[in-house]
């Protein structure tokens, strides 16, 4: 069940791919759309991470 959700994240991710470079390239309106969706997805993805670090770093303030 868990590979198949996997795959499932994995086909999106492609597909938000394609669609990034089918809009830079002058793609349709819903490709543009897709687009923009998969780049705040990304945007998001990266806040996240950034702010998990920044918390763990205050947590090893003492040098470990």
């Amino acid at each position: 069940m868990i590979l198949m959700v996997l795959i499932g994240v994995l086909v999106l991710a492609v597909g938000g791919c394609v669609c990034v470079v089918w809009a830079s390239r002058g793609g349709p309106r819903w490709v543009r759309a897709v687009a923009e969706v998969t780049l705040l997805g990304g945007e998001v993805v990266r806040d996240n991470r950034r702010r998990s670090l920044r918390q763990s770093d205050g947590n090893n303030a003492a040098g470990e």
